[in-house]
Parts: structure tokens; sequence; C-alpha cells
């Protein structure tokens, strides 16, 4: 708000004088270039919207922009910011009204779809809970009969129609207006049972949400792990069978959000055929897991319009879990939902600063398109590609770097011609062949030394579950960004870690020397790729896994620097799940799933 205010001309005005001027304005008067200056600013905060709350009474403490005006006074000050957005090519959308308070959303329209505001979500929880069916669901703009029928244009492989199990990362997209409505319930391409194209959704949409869909089932694992460390999500929607609860793998899933400071929203799904009991056991279960020492989460059930603005807007910044209960049969409370996801905060205001950086994007999938040749997508983690840069892709097995340039920018299978820090972006890349590209390699911008690979590299660490114990010589499977590589504990220190009092291994005299690794320790390690080396930056997140072992960290350096024996402990290293906090925990009852 500090920033609306001095953008007024005067410093020292307070939050009732800009009310004040908004009212003090006629109706027949433009909006001074002040007032458009203002809200330019806070859209270029929240990266192209900025929802505005009109309050008659203390400030709300949440993200929105708040201005203390009285009830009276909401029509006047909406005409203005009407005004003031239109001179901006923005819309102004109400969401909620009260007799203390209208909440308004502003949204610029983009001019290409270059400018779409993107939020990517990772759609996570055990098999059978429906996870591809309300996807369909969302993306058709019609309900399900009950027997799947919504979710079948969403499989990719023969196997996942015969078993009805996604066991790939599929994606799926939802376009909003700039006014806020679903962009598949009012397109006039619509036909009733199928999904509109993604070039009719992103030539009208403002807001674009990109679906992450993620296997439930244990053998594919794996895949989900890297396809939430991959794709970057800014939210994870962890669906919940009403008549099963919190069981399998919904544990696991919900522990690797934790573990990766991801935002988690919970969706309960099939409450129209779950009996009334079952259903209570199952929330119970929800607000006593999310509240355990481990998660640290407040449970939050959203019924009211009202309240998914709240969420929405405290999603980002307080520890705070929306729980949604839907049905997919009979649509309830799927509008609330739907008003949840156009309301989602983006983090691509996060990524401007690294426009100005070096190219920078680690490669997720790869394709051999017919007539167009290799073509690599993922997230641009930093920089600004324009088609027709040159720029390096690797490493390869030899830890080399080849010369390439792109051939034409694809987003959402719309050609662009430029693509930002923040944005998944599709390229296609001259003079390489598919052979060359894996998953794990990146594209950076061409300098004037050439980038550095490395086969080792210290992380510190926290383990999670282990059923005996760690030491040097230990190999386990690693998920760093888009890498999924086996790694050697080379060297090892501990960082004062609490043991588990549940792991008790018989030592010799010979081996209380040698440092271990126990569940619920920290430690500082040293771990060298046992295939090939790799381009790894420190502050890189990471999960490492071998069976049932979990561990959970982040990279400190890179290259061989010495020995651990001196580390000392580092406090304050391992972000808390959830919040800015300075520990990370995980619950108990996640820590030793499968």
């Amino acid at each position: 708000m500090q920033a609306i205010t001095d953008s007024l001309g005067n410093a020292k005005l307070d939050l009732p004088r800009l009310a004040k001027s908004l009212h003090n304005l006629r109706d027949d008067d433009m909006p001074d270039d002040a007032l458009v200056g203002a809200l330019r600013e806070e859209l270029d905060k929240g990266g192209g919207e900025v929802i505005l709350c009109l309050h008659d009474g203390p400030t709300p403490d949440d993200t929105r922009v708040s201005l203390p005006v009285p009830y009276a006074q909401h029509g006047s000050c909406y005409t203005h910011l009407l005004r003031a957005a239109e001179s901006l090519n923005a819309c102004v959308s109400l969401q909620t009204s009260t007799p203390t308070e209208t909440t308004l959303l502003v949204r610029m329209m983009p001019h290409t779809a270059e400018d779409h505001i993107e939020v990517r979500i990772a759609i996570v929880g055990n098999v059978d809970a429906g996870k591809s069916t309300l996807l369909g669901v969302l993306t058709k703009g019609m309900l399900d009969d009950g027997r799947g029928r919504a979710r079948v244009d969403l499989f990719r492989h023969k196997h996942e129609f015969e078993t009805g199990r996604t066991s790939s990362v599929g994606t799926e997209i939802m376009g909003f207006y700039a006014d806020g409505h679903s962009v598949v319930d009012v397109h006039p391409t619509k036909v009733p049972g199928r999904k509109v194209a993604w070039e009719d959704v992103c030539g009208v949409s403002a807001k674009m949400i990109s679906f992450i869909d993620l296997a439930g089932h244990e053998r594919y694992l794996k895949t989900t792990v890297f396809g939430m460390t991959s794709c970057l999500p800014d939210y994870v929607i962890l669906m919940v069978g009403a008549n099963a609860g919190l069981i399998g793998m919904s544990k696991e899933h919900l522990g690797i959000a934790l573990a990766l400071n991801i935002p988690v929203v919970v969706v309960v799904t099939k409450v129209d055929m779950c009996p009334p009991q079952v259903y209570e056991n199952t929330m119970r279960q929800l607000h006593r897991v999310l509240q355990s020492p481990g998660c640290r989460k407040t449970p939050v059930s959203v019924t009211s319009e009202e309240m998914v603005v709240e969420t929405a807007m405290q999603l980002p910044i307080k520890r705070i879990c929306p729980i949604f209960t839907v049905s997919n049969v009979t649509g309830q409370h799927l509008n609330l939902l739907r008003q949840f996801l156009n309301l989602a905060p983006s983090s691509q205001a996060q990524y401007a600063p690294l426009q100005s950086a070096p190219v920078e994007m680690p490669i997720s999938d790869v394709f051999s398109v017919p007539f167009v040749g290799t073509v690599v997508s993922g997230v641009l983690t930093a920089g600004v590609v324009r088609t027709g840069d040159a720029l390096l892709l690797g490493p390869d097995s030899l830890g080399q770097f080849m010369p390439t340039a792109v051939r034409s920018i694809q987003r959402k299978r719309v050609g662009v011609e430029c693509a930002s820090a923040g944005q998944s972006v599709s390229f296609a890349l001259k003079r390489v062949r598919r052979s060359q590209v894996r998953k794990g390699m990146l594209l950076l911008a061409r300098t004037n030394t050439a980038p550095s690979v490395h086969r080792e590299f210290e992380a510190e660490v926290l383990c999670l579950y282990h059923s005996t114990t760690l030491s040097v010589g230990s190999c386990i499977v690693l998920h760093a960004s888009s890498i999924r590589q086996t790694v050697k504990i080379v060297a090892l220190a501990k960082l004062g870690g609490v043991p588990s009092s549940r792991t008790k291994v018989a030592l010799n005299a010979a081996d209380d020397t040698r440092p271990v690794v126990r569940m619920g320790d920290r430690a500082r390690v040293r771990l060298r790729f046992m295939n090939m080396a790799e381009y790894i930056t420190p502050g890189t997140r990471l999960i490492a896994r071998e069976g049932k072992t979990k561990l959970v960290g982040m990279v400190r350096s890179v290259g061989a620097q010495g020995t651990l024996a001196n580390a000392r402990p580092e406090r304050n290293v391992l972000p808390e799940s959830g919040s800015a906090g300075p520990a990370l925990h995980v619950p108990t009852q996640l820590s030793g799933t499968a």
C-alpha cells in the first residue's frame, strides 16, 4: 500500500486520505495520472493482476490492497477504479460484496499469448482418488457420469485407457477471461463432452491454469517426484477420496510437497457417495495430520465465496491449507474451486528480477515433431529467449555442451516470438537430433566461458526415514530439478540431529568412529554422480530415495572441496514447509510410508 500512497505524489498521505481522494472525484471526472500510475504499479507487482479490498473497518491482514472506505462510498470508488483500469487495458470484476467489505479483481487483458498470467498446479493423490476425473470436469465444463467418462480424453497411453490409471506426467490447461469467467463455460466453439482446443483457449484467456496430472500408483512414484521437481508447480492439489481418507501414496505425496515447500490445497472428492460417518472420519483425519507438528498447517474448510477470497490471498504467505469438498457427479462446490483457481496468485512477479540474468532452462520433456524436428519443453527459470537466439545444450555423457539455436517458440501450443523467466515453454531446436537430448539437460546462454559440470557436490540433508543407517558408500536415487540419477555418499559429517529411538543398530568398537545417519538426523554429505557429471548449482532443492529411504535437503556447494570432517552445524538451513521458518518438519506418520 505504501507504493500507492507514494505514487500519489505525497509521501505523507495515509490510507484514509487515499480513499478520500477517490471519493472526492466526481462521477464525470476521469481518474488522474497518480491513480492510474498507482494501479499500474500494483498490477506489475502482482504479475498482471491485483485484488482490491474496499472495507469499512480495520485493515485486513492479508495480501490484498486494502482501501478503508465507508460502505456508502464503495460504488463511487468502484467507478473511479473502473475508469483507471480501462485506461490500462485492464478489467475490473466484483468478487464479493458484504455490508462491510467489497472485493474487486483487477486483471490485465493480454495483447498476445506472451502476456498470459500462468499458474502451475500439480495434481497428486492416491490411486482412484479422482485426479484425472476432476481435471476432465474442469477442462471440459461438464460433469462426470460416475464411471469415469470425464477422464477419457486425458490419457496418453494404451495401458492408461485399459487400467484407468495415469502413469505419465500429463498436462491440461484451463483458461479464464479477464473478468474471471471460465473460458470452457462460455466459449462459442464448445461442444458437450469435448474439450476446447488449446489454441482456442489461449486465444481469449487472460489467465492460464496449467494442471500437471501426476500418477498416483506406487509403481510410478519416481515419475510423480520428477514432475513435482522439474515442473516447478506454484501449488499442489492433494486429492483425497472421502470414502478412503488419507491413505497409501497420499501421505507420500504430501510429504514431498512439504519437503519442496509448495503450498498445499486439499480437495476431498466423492462426497456424494460417502456415508456421513465415513466423511466425518476422513475430515477428522485430515485435520489431525495437517495440524501435526510435522505439517503445522491450519486447515480451513471452504464453504463460501468470501472464504475463497480469503484463503486464495493468504495461501502463499501463511501456513493455511484450504479444504474443498466436491463431487464430480453432482457438481457440489465445484464453483468454489473454480473461483479459487481464478484468484490463485501467480509466481510470475517473482521471476521478474531474473529476466535480466543469463538464460537457463532445465529440460523436462523431449519430443520429435514431424517437419519441425527436436522439441524440448520445460520452465524457463532465468533470462529471456527470442526466436533465433543461439543457446548451449548439455551436458552430454562427456560433460560437453553443443551449440544450437531456437527455431520457434510455443506457449500452450500457440506460437510466440519471446519467452520470459517463469513461463513454461517449448523450443524447437536447430541442428539437434532427438537421440542427443535427454531429460536433465539444460539450455544455457552462450558465454565466453564454458558452463561447468560437476561430478561431486555437497548438500545438507535431513533423513526422513531409513530402516537402518546411511554411511559412506551408500547409494540413493537423487531428484533435483530435472536431474534424476543415482548418487553415492563419499563423505559424511553429522550436524547434530536427534536419532530416532525406533532404529537401534548394534555397533562394534571399530564402527563407533564411523559417522552414520539415522532417521531424524541432519548431515552434511558429499555426493557423487554414478553415471555422468551434471550441471547443478547451489540452492537447488533435492529429494533422494531408495526403496523406503527418504532424504530431503539443499545443495550447498559444487565440486570436490576438501573434507567434511570439520563441518560445523549450520542453523536455519532447511526451510520450513509452507512458511519462511527456519526448520523443516515432516510428520512422523508421513516419514515412514512406502
